[in-house]
């Protein structure tokens, strides 16, 4: 056990301890900012990441310094607010003390928001050959793959092979697989056969949607789905519903209906599974890894400790599945968590958390997108998409970085070009201590 304690002022607050600052752990803080608690925010990173934006940091659309913000600089001038980037290894609940690689840290409450990871459904050489995107680094990754492989691909005079740099496949046809789809749809079509005059791109690069339900965006409407599979089919992807993925080799993705599809880029997004630690009890784990929650957001058999977003299970009349494992319930529960710590100060009665459905939406590419509002309500077209982009654009954090985004979007909408189709890849001197190699720069380091 690590005896050493992290170095944070006591304080005769009360002290709440912030697991991770996705979405739902940074609505939490930024609460309680107003309140006397004291606020410990523990991250792996030191920065929040817009993950609704990912895909567009792989498809060259956007800088990924556009997306993520620094939380020393959203808390520079709250002085109740401490931040250490590290991991918590462990929870020693009886003890009310969580373990960090930097020491021990105490808590009076222990608010859980570390999110989900990429589900590879048990299979090692799935998780080991395909490219996921749950952060701004394997964004970056897919990025330099895909154009790395366009750069091979000129070099290649075998057609077989060079189908094989060229196409891909992506697995899971929920909004992450549709917005991939149609994004690299439309770079194809637009964009790689201004870079690549020698590919004849539009007839050799093929885009597969691989989905194993019978319909895309499993949680939205029929309405929504078929229109989104409508607007893929007309940018060229071949969309294949009712069939599952199997393995996949590096050379080749086998799927259950037995046909075998030739190509090395398997992006993976065919589902999510929530991340955990030791010292949570087995009981309180349910479907998908998510904790069992009360309508507080108490994980069952913990004393003080919470769960929120993506982690959170809780049943409530209208959610008797729990809630989507979207943005917008990990923002409410954040804030509704926040308002009831507020009460606990004034000795005042917790108020049962209540999920309200603001609707949902996806984009399938340039005036493309699909709405569906609360209540059944269902629209599509340019109109969607220009909600889509309002909605975004307004959550990402910093007004530089709104601009920017902004920008972007105006630059790739009138010259149907995107201007950050770069090779990016770390560099290792040979004198440097040894370390993991990561997969892809920092986002500073792709800034500068």
């Amino acid at each position: 056990m690590n005896r050493i304690k992290i170095n944070i002022p006591e304080s005769d607050r009360k002290r709440v301890v912030i697991v991770g600052g996705g979405f739902a752990g940074l609505a939490l803080a930024r609460r309680l900012t107003k309140l006397a608690y004291q606020v410990v925010l523990i991250d792996r990173n030191n920065y929040h990441q817009f993950q609704p934006l990912f895909y567009q940091v792989a498809m060259s659309g956007l800088e990924p310094s556009s997306i993520v913000f620094p939380f020393r600089k959203l808390f520079q001038n709250q002085k109740n607010v401490f931040l250490r980037v590290t991991e918590v290894t462990e929870i020693k609940a009886e003890q009310k003390r969580i373990i960090t690689p930097l020491g021990y840290c105490n808590y009076d409450y222990l608010v859980l928001a570390i999110g989900a990871d990429t589900n590879f459904f048990g299979s090692e050489r799935i998780e080991r050959l395909s490219l996921p995107m749950k952060s701004v680094s394997e964004a970056l990754y897919l990025r330099n793959t895909i154009l790395s492989d366009f750069e091979k691909a000129l070099v290649t005079t075998d057609y077989n092979d060079r189908q094989g740099l060229l196409d891909i496949a992506i697995v899971g046809g929920g909004p992450t697989g549709v917005e991939l789809a149609g994004s690299l749809a439309e770079m194809r079509n637009n964009i790689l056969p201004k870079d690549y005059p020698e590919l004849r791109v539009g007839e050799e690069m093929d885009i597969y949607l691989i989905q194993g339900s019978p319909q895309l965006l499993d949680g939205m409407s029929e309405a929504s789905s078929r229109k989104s599979q409508q607007y893929l089919e007309d940018l060229g992807v071949k969309v294949r519903l009712n069939t599952r993925v199997t393995d996949f080799n590096g050379e080749y993705v086998f799927m259950s209906d037995g046909q075998s599809i030739r190509c090395r880029k398997v992006i993976w997004a065919a589902g999510i599974i929530a991340n955990t630690l030791p010292g949570i009890p087995p009981e309180a784990v349910t479907y998908g890894g998510r904790l069992t929650v009360d309508r507080f957001n108490h994980i069952q058999g913990m004393q003080d400790v919470f769960a929120l977003g993506d982690l959170a299970y809780m049943e409530e009349p209208d959610f008797p599945r729990g809630h989507p494992q979207v943005a917008q319930a990990a923002i409410q529960q954040g804030k509704h968590l926040a308002d009831n710590l507020k009460r606990d100060l004034t000795g005042k009665d917790w108020i049962p958390f209540e999920y309200l459905d603001k609707g949902s939406m996806a984009t399938v590419g340039r005036a493309r997108a699909v709405v569906d509002l609360p209540g059944g309500g269902f629209f599509g077209g340019f109109l969607a998409w220009f909600v889509w982009l309002v909605v975004h654009l307004f959550a990402i954090l910093g007004t530089k970085n709104k601009v920017f985004v902004f920008l972007n979007w105006l630059w790739n909408y009138l010259s149907y070009d995107q201007s950050l189709r770069l090779i990016i890849r770390p560099h290792f001197r040979p004198d440097a201590p040894k370390t993991t190699p990561q997969p892809a720069p920092s986002p500073s380091e792709e800034k500068g």
